[in-house]
């Protein structure tokens, strides 16, 4: 759209916050007439309102049902989920609903950069951030975006220019997104979460599939997940665009996978049938757990989609260092390890967690946002050495424990105040033996204690401080 089609238009932006505030400044500045609503009417929300006002940008607080008048399109937070009242009374007025995801794609200039998508239920950022990094490698300016780093819009519009975008995408941006179309996409597995927001699996999953609309290069999926594979059959792509699987074993055609501690590409080759390209050791891979692994195969597919070559792929994933709070290494004790993996919030990141170690003291709990745990602790009762339970739904664990895992020791800490992961961190190190790995992956949210996961984690890591200085 240029920027006459701006003019005058009436825009409602729905929802304050880290994306609304943006794109209402944004399109106040192309000339539409702006009006935010905000559920919300407290302290926070009254101070962003003024700082917006005083630009010229009409804020309705305590009031995000009603749609205002005369508007002609919604820019919508990724939070509002989609039977909010405001989005019924638009469908009723034939007003269509935007995220800021579809706002900036189509704010793109002539020749923008392309980008390259990754969504799943876990992996997302960590795929992402190694995909800028390859491609960083490759001498190729670029910018992880989306739900990390630069703001999409941002990247669109600001002073700075891009060969090819890492974008991050999140089921709640890809439902509001209906022209999106990427160079390349990958989704790296599916996994009940959300369900709440998107009404049934079903629905999460057909918005995670969005992402695969209009590829023209490749859509990247998860041989191990068929559900990523279904999605890629089931999408609208370009012609000429190639279904390309990742693998933690051997690959076969159109695949990337891993043969004798080797990344290898059977994919990206001249004889595919015949053929596989060195890119990487596991070793070059931070942690070399296995659904980092997957995720750094994922990168990989995605970049040499755009057509990396093999030694950036291998320099990038070298360069590369997780953000904290994923499959973290705080320290060894007295010959134990201590992860912190507090990003771990629902069943299947846990999974993958748990997975990578053995034997395991296993801290857990938290808010549990209507999972089961059952599948969870069948899959992982051979690894435990023991388990120490927090948080507010922890019964729930304890109960799957009880019925999967009868064997296995547990201490059920019965409080949620912050200084109860202290208490944990001991508890854990008391049934730790030499050679065993305390793990924090606590399946759950961390609000129930903690501002956040990354508050959850640094609790963990001062606790093993405080551990450590006592056996010094």
């Amino acid at each position: 759209m240029s920027a006459q089609d701006w003019q005058g238009k009436r825009v409602t932006v729905a929802g304050l916050g880290v994306s609304g505030i943006p794109a209402a400044r944004v399109l106040h500045g192309l000339g539409a007439v702006v009006t935010v609503v905000n559920d919300g009417d407290d302290e926070r929300s009254r101070t962003q309102a003024a700082e917006l006002e005083a630009e010229g940008i009409t804020v309705r607080l305590g009031d995000g049902a009603t749609l205002p008048e005369g508007t002609e399109l919604i820019v919508t937070t990724p939070g509002w989920k989609p039977d909010k009242p405001l989005f019924l009374a638009a469908a009723d007025a034939g007003v269509p609903v935007w995220g800021d995801v579809e706002l900036a794609w189509r704010l793109r200039g002539p020749g923008a950069a392309p980008w390259l998508a990754v969504t799943g239920t876990n992996g997302k950022t960590t795929t992402v951030r190694m995909l800028a990094s390859i491609l960083q490698a490759a001498g190729l300016r670029t910018a992880a975006v989306g739900n990390i780093g630069v703001s999409l819009l941002d990247a669109v519009l600001g002073e700075e220019t891009y060969d090819v975008l890492a974008v991050e995408l999140s089921s709640y941006q890809l439902h509001w997104a209906p022209s999106l179309r990427a160079h390349s996409a990958a989704v790296l597995n599916l996994a009940p979460d959300h369900l709440d927001w998107h009404g049934s699996m079903e629905a999460y999953a057909a918005d995670k599939g969005r992402i695969y609309t209009g590829n023209t290069v490749a859509c990247v999926y998860n041989a191990a997940d068929k559900a990523t594979e279904d999605l890629v059959r089931e999408a609208d792509v370009e012609e000429g665009c190639r279904a390309i699987g990742f693998t933690l074993g051997t690959p076969g055609p159109s695949q990337l996978g891993v043969v004798e501690g080797i990344l290898v590409d059977r994919a990206f080759v001249e004889n595919r049938q015949k053929q596989a390209q060195e890119l990487a050791e596991v070793a070059d891979v931070d942690p070399p757990a296995p659904h980092n692994i997957a995720n750094a195969l994922a990168a990989a597919a995605l970049a040499r989609a755009y057509g990396v070559k093999p030694a950036a792929v291998r320099d990038g994933l070298r360069a590369f260092r997780p953000d904290p709070h994923r499959i973290e290494k705080v320290a060894d004790v007295a010959g134990v390890a201590y992860i912190d993996d507090s990003k771990a919030t629902n069943t299947h990141a846990a999974e993958a967690s748990l997975a990578a170690y053995e034997p395991i003291v296993w801290i857990a709990g938290g808010l549990a946002k209507g999972a089961s745990f059952d599948e969870l602790v069948q899959k992982s009762a051979g690894r435990l050495r023991g388990v120490v339970l927090i948080g507010a739904d922890r019964a729930l664990i304890l109960e799957a424990l009880a019925r999967h895992a009868p064997e296995v020791p547990v201490v059920d800490l019965d409080r949620t105040d912050t200084g109860a992961m202290s208490a944990a961190v001991r508890e854990a190190a008391r049934l730790a033996r030499p050679g065993d790995t305390v793990l924090l992956a606590p399946a759950c949210a961390s609000m129930d204690m903690f501002a956040n996961y990354n508050k959850r984690g640094e609790a963990f890591a001062d606790a093993i401080s405080e551990l450590a200085a006592e056996r010094a």
